[in-house]
């Protein structure tokens, strides 16, 4: 196990849980394992509570900084770029926050501990490539001893901005220590995590460090330190009486620890803190007393969960403890008591820490089969960029597997003559490649240096040459050497049913995922070479069959294909390599395994994925299969409950679908989810996927292993991660966080907002909130007066995790947090952000208010008030009863106001419903479990409501103002072809102007018709034209018609729409005063039964303490007759409880059919419009025609009847008519008026047929 990792639990300690036996370990694997889970759940859960008292004891220690270290030794430092060395004296100051080297020229360079990330000595340390500096170290000399004197520090801001600092010591393996204690300050829990008071004393420690040749600390070193408003930094300086001159220097012992805070105090004044200061303590003074103290830790910062007869709550006589260390006033540490600054810097300490401190530990039982961990994982982990065009670097295993990756994958592919060296590449694209060989040594390096658990290299082979595969294998076997796991572990045979060894099994343990050939099994070694000449087994050129049956001489010509591709990729146009990079990417090429490479295999074999049941038949532990991200997706959501059972017995890996061609990364939550082990991210980019991944791999001692729910690993339970209710045994969380405040977010002065975001189950609450901008461009102390953000009920808290991130306006990155639900502590607490990298900030932080609690629904919350205190809560309610009784005693008849509810709501009064209050039958509150049938509005009473009826005539309105328009267009339109028809019976040539009387004129416009008509072509010319304007005529009304009537149709439908919305608004208007009119009743019972009760139990002590004069017995009587009445109190709420629950379900159940009916009718009323419709359009067609017939004998009545217009002319009666049914009809065309006034018949008017349109 590595130095390092131990290291990082030196001086504490926990609970070491019992390894699980061989035996134990198959009796699980066949469903008898009940006492080994409910073992390992007492010990996991008494460590959780050992742990969540570290308000006054703090778990994590500071690292050890040895004396040599701080002494400092004699280096020299090298840089190829340059090829300069120089003489150093490398140290490390009193704290471990710095690694700096003076030069002789007394110049100093400083390197954050934080942004370390490796160091390196011998053969793995950086050797100078310039002549000159080889000439410098005689590196061409045998003897030189150069690799027992080299030391390489290797930090960056990420895993691929790196810097390589060389050092070179005058004696052998000093650079050995100097690595090996650099890499333990650096892998200690507490660099990361240390509270905010720790980076706060960083900043001052590396100003006292940067001194000028005067000895002194430069102001102006100060205000580069503190960038955001200088102004305000000098002010700050004013007011501790430093010099504020950019050139001016302070002697450091004028600048201690004391004076620091004071400058801290005034640059970033903390009155969100003094607010809650003030309301936890006397009003009247000025500092807050133990006690004051003691209740604000035991209320605030406390773990509510905690029993106080097991862990009992903070007492003054320990509170003092930590007025001694944070108040700053002496006076005050003798009379016990804190100060308001004194609370600042409480808040700022470690006991304050935002993360429950011991998660950050091995804190997990790391003897479960690997398929019950989540595993950390990579894709394509030799990319330093994107997929296409990225520079490929054995550097990036380095730093995968230093950040606590486990399983690395490894795109193989044959190399080219002469050497004919396997390479790592990503097929058919243009990065860049690496030597296989490179790859395994950098693996070998650093697989154990941040966590000693088993590292699994996923290989996509693609190499089909035997040779080059061998020597593949040599390389992993030589190198690896005992580290690579070549055989099954005596106990964990490859054999159905038998589960995965354990990652304390394969401590420092190497293992191969590769394809697997039946030959290698020994049973199907003759099956695998059967069918098969002897030249064909002799040539280098056969291709074994897949351990899943299938043939890959498919697969195997494609990477044949590969160098060429490779050779000549400039020639593919882009459609050709959008088709080779598809969701699958190259995995779908790769080539299966000869006999070297195949023999690595054991615990880790890949195979086509076939189905669920297919695999539970199977029972094979130790096979996996990969699926892209689409696939996983598409599996999780047609058969959650499968995946989850399948990834309990064996593993799965999901990868990126190969379309991302910029390394973006998918969201690992979804999967994680259905319990899927290997969720492999790209590491190069630290998106939000990749950031969670990071900061949740961070805890269980960065092990790269977390234990997943029970749920996701006993067969014996089923999991929907789908589930929106609850999940059973699991007890749901509520979590609220108030943004209080944030300090020194940025270097420049702007506006800022804070985002808070959920990942967990799709069930869990509204996943994202975020503040408002704040109102000025502050950014060292800004403070947001907001809400809580509330997440109300987290379905399994163990799944989820909470994301804090600060951003600038405009939506720049500041910093973030990612904490799981389950490491969140309850109180006031400053949370340190992190980088995209996950690397801690100095500067920025967020002072939060977080209150974890167990989720209870609404309708249980009093009677879990009741259960937990009850005669607090029954004081409490009397208070609450009183109060409303006397709001409500002008009330003349309270029974009515119980049996009768009205509500009226924004000025329109609803319908009173009626419904029946459960009967408390007796003192004691003994309910009948009979329930009276309760009563709800109905639709037919909602409808007779004045809202609804003022909608009605709204609609009413509306569609009269349509008809209206209507009859509108239609009368102009037949106006339009009136004056037509006019126009074409005067084209004979008829005089304008002042004719003859009306009856002349009359008889000569028809004489006239039947002149022109006489002629062959002059009539069938005018038919003709009458014809085509006709039917003209009858399409334009028939289109308008059509058009009117589906503007009536669809203006129909949306007044059901919006009768449907009205009543609907109106029932739950009326639901809600039935359940508010249930509830206030249900109070007024209970208050009856309460005081009932309370007689009794007064009479009961009377009686007592008439019959018994003993002092002592007395009081015995009394404890024994307030713990019945309380016990009987408590019994009878909870039965009224349960028979108003009864009563409030079947009141909901009939409310919700009634907002079904509701719904319903909806349907059959736009149906009702839709049939009015159909029926108006089929009468259109003869209406129209009817009308049309009309307007033309205004202008052809000798056309339309010529035996009429006989009749007409004999007598003068008709023509005398025809002119007042013409005025009676209102058809006043003026063409027609002067044409033909008085040539109407007894017909329906053109008006009459447009009304009845």
């Amino acid at each position: 196990m590595s130095q390092h990792f131990l290291c990082s639990v030196k001086a504490v300690c926990f609970l070491k849980e019992p390894r699980e036996s061989p035996v134990r370990r198959r009796r699980r694997s066949r469903g008898q394992q009940k006492h080994s889970q409910r073992q390992e759940s007492s010990v996991c859960h008494g460590k959780d509570l050992t742990a969540k008292m570290s308000v006054l004891s703090p778990i994590l220690i500071p690292p050890e900084i040895k004396e040599y270290m701080t002494k400092g030794e004699r280096f020299i430092k090298w840089d190829d770029d340059s090829t300069n060395a120089s003489p150093v004296i490398l140290r490390v100051d009193s704290r471990g926050f710095y690694l700096y080297w003076t030069f002789q020229s007394k110049e100093m360079e400083f390197l954050d501990i934080t942004s370390i990330r490796d160091t390196r000595v011998g053969k793995f340390a950086k050797i100078p490539k310039s002549q000159k500096l080889r000439e410098v170290f005689n590196l061409d000399f045998p003897d030189n001893n150069f690799f027992l004197k080299t030391l390489t520090v290797v930090s960056g801001p990420d895993m691929v901005d790196l810097t390589f600092h060389n050092f070179v010591s005058y004696k052998e393996n000093v650079g050995k220590d100097w690595a090996d204690d650099i890499l333990a300050i650096v892998r200690n829990p507490f660099t990361y995590n240390a509270c905010r008071y720790t980076f706060l004393e960083k900043i001052l420690v590396k100003l006292k460090m940067q001194l000028n040749n005067q000895g002194k600390i430069p102001v102006r070193n100060i205000f580069q330190m503190f960038p955001a408003d200088r102004k305000r930094v000098e002010a700050a300086l004013n007011a501790c009486h430093l010099p504020t001159g950019k050139n001016d220097g302070i002697n450091p012992e004028d600048f201690p620890e004391s004076v620091y805070k004071t400058f801290l105090m005034n640059l970033c004044p903390r009155t969100e803190i003094d607010e809650i200061f003030t309301s936890h303590h006397s009003k009247a003074k000025p500092y807050m007393t133990k006690d004051h103290l003691t209740k604000f830790i035991n209320k605030k910062q406390r773990d509510s969960h905690l029993n106080d007869m097991l862990f009992p709550p903070a007492k003054p006589q320990q509170v003092q403890g930590l007025i001694d260390k944070y108040e700053p006033s002496g006076m005050n540490i003798q009379r016990g008591q804190l100060s308001p600054e004194g609370m600042v810097w409480f808040l700022c300490g470690p006991e304050n820490s935002i993360v429950s401190q011991e998660k950050l530990l091995l804190y997990q039982d790391m003897s479960q089969p690997l398929s019950h961990y989540f595993i950390n994982s990579s894709h394509n982990t030799y990319l330093t960029a994107g997929q296409f065009s990225g520079i490929s670097s054995p550097e990036m295993y380095r730093q995968s597997l230093l950040m606590g990756c486990r399983c690395v994958e490894l795109d193989c592919w044959k190399g080219r003559p002469p050497d004919e060296e396997p390479i790592i590449t990503h097929g058919f694209t243009m990065t860049s490649e690496i030597l296989f060989k490179d790859a395994i040594e950098a693996i070998a390096e650093s697989a154990f240096k941040t966590s000693p658990y088993p590292v699994i290299l996923s290989f996509e082979n693609h190499v089909d040459s035997p040779k080059q595969q061998a020597k593949m294998a040599e390389y992993c076997r030589t190198i690896f050497g005992d580290m690579l796991l070549t055989e099954p572990l005596e106990n964990f045979p490859l054999k159905p049913g038998v589960p995965l060894p354990s990652p304390q099994d394969l401590m420092g343990k190497i293992l191969i995922k590769n394809k697997k050939n039946q030959f290698i099994s020994g049973e199907n070694q003759d099956t695998q070479k059967k069918g098969k000449s002897p030249e064909e087994e002799a040539s280098g050129s056969d291709q074994p069959t897949s351990s899943d049956g299938e043939s890959t001489d498919r697969a195997c010509e494609a990477a044949e294909e590969v160098p060429e591709l490779e050779e000549d990729l400039g020639n593919l146009d882009e459609e050709e390599i959008k088709k080779l990079q598809s969701d699958e990417g190259t995995a779908g090429l790769e080539v299966t395994a000869y006999e070297e490479m195949s023999s690595l295999v054991n615990y880790i074999q890949p195979i086509k994925f076939e189905s669920f049941e297919i695999s539970a038949k199977k029972n094979r532990s130790y096979v996996v299969s990969s699926f892209t991200e689409i696939k996983a997706y598409e599996l999780l959501t047609k058969s959650p409950i499968q995946f989850v059972d399948y990834n309990k017995r064996q593993m799965s890996r999901i990868y990126p679908k190969g379309t991302r061609m910029d390394s973006s990364n998918y969201m690992p939550q979804m999967f994680w989810n259905v319990g899927c082990q290997m969720v492999a991210l790209n590491f190069q980019t630290t998106d939000v996927p990749m950031q969670q991944n990071m900061a949740l791999f961070e805890f269980n001692g960065q092990s790269g292993y977390l234990l997943k729910h029970a749920f996701m690993r006993r067969p014996d339970k089923q999991f929907d991660p789908f589930s929106v209710d609850r999940i059973d045994v699991v007890v749901a969380s509520t979590l609220s966080i108030t943004i209080i405040s944030g300090q020194f977010l940025s270097e420049r002065s702007v506006r800022s907002y804070v985002e808070v975001e959920l990942f967990g189950l799709p069930g869990d609450p509204k996943r994202r909130y975020r503040t408002k901008l704040t109102p000025n461009a502050n950014s060292i102390n800004p403070v947001w007066k907001e809400d809580a953000f509330v997440f109300e009920k987290i379905l399994m808290p163990e799944l989820a995790s909470l994301r804090i991130v600060a951003l600038e306006e405009g939506g720049k990155f500041i910093g973030h947090r990612i904490i799981p639900i389950t490491a969140v502590r309850t109180g006031y607490h400053h949370v340190c952000l992190r980088s995209e990298s996950n690397m801690p900030l100095t500067m920025p932080s967020l002072f939060v208010y977080i209150e974890m609690k167990d989720y209870v629904p609404d309708s249980w919350a009093d009677l879990t008030m009741a259960l937990s205190n009850p005669i607090k809560f029954f004081n409490a309610h009397d208070k609450k009863s009183l109060k409303s009784q006397e709001a409500n005693a002008e009330q003349s008849d309270p029974q009515v106001s119980r049996s009768t509810a009205s509500l009226t709501t924004n000025g329109l009064a609803t319908i009173t419903g009626t419904y029946s209050t459960p009967p408390s039958n007796g003192p004691a509150g003994n309910v009948s479990k009979t329930v009276e049938e309760p009563q709800t509005a109905s639709m037919e009473e909602l409808q007779q409501t004045k809202a609804f009826g003022k909608l009605l005539k709204r609609q009413e309105k509306e569609l009269k103002e349509l008809e209206r328009k209507a009859i509108k267009l239609r009368e102009e339109l037949l106006q339009k072809y009136a004056i037509l028809f006019t126009e074409l019976v005067g084209q004979p040539g008829k005089k304008k102007g002042p004719g003859p009387p009306k009856a002349p004129r009359k008889k000569s416009c028809r004489l006239t018709m039947d002149e022109s008509r006489s002629p062959g072509d002059a009539a069938e010319s005018s038919d003709s034209r009458i014809l085509e304007l006709k039917e003209k005529l009858e399409e334009e009304l028939i289109q308008l018609g059509e058009e009117q009537y589906d503007g009536i149709r669809k203006k129909k439908e949306q007044h059901v729409t919006e009768q449907i919305a009205k009543i609907i608004e109106l029932a739950r208007e009326k639901q809600a005063s039935e359940l508010k009119a249930l509830k206030e009743s249900s109070e007024s019972n209970t208050k009856e039964m309460k005081k009932k009760l309370e007689a009794k139990r007064v009479d009961k002590i009377q009686t007592m303490a008439k019959n018994t004069t003993d002092k002592v017995a007395q009081e015995r009587l009394k404890r024994e007759i307030n713990n019945a009445h309380i016990q009987e109190v408590v019994q009878a709420v909870k039965q009224m409880n349960e028979k108003q629950n009864r009563y409030q379900q079947l009141l909901e159940a009939k409310q919700t059919a009634s907002l079904e009916k509701i719904k319903e009718k909806e349907h059959e009323l736009q149906q009702e419009a839709f049939v009015e419709y159909e029926e108006k359009v089929k009468a259109l067609s003869a209406e129209v025609q009817e009308l049309v017939r009309s307007c033309a004998k205004v202008c052809f009545p000798l056309e339309a009847d010529k035996a009429k217009e006989e009749a007409l002319d004999a007598t003068s009666e008709g023509d005398q008519v025809l002119p007042e049914e013409l005025q009676q009809n209102n058809l006043t065309p003026k063409a027609v008026r002067h044409e033909t006034e008085n040539d109407v018949e007894d017909d329906e008017s053109i008006g009459h047929q447009v009304s009845r349109l």
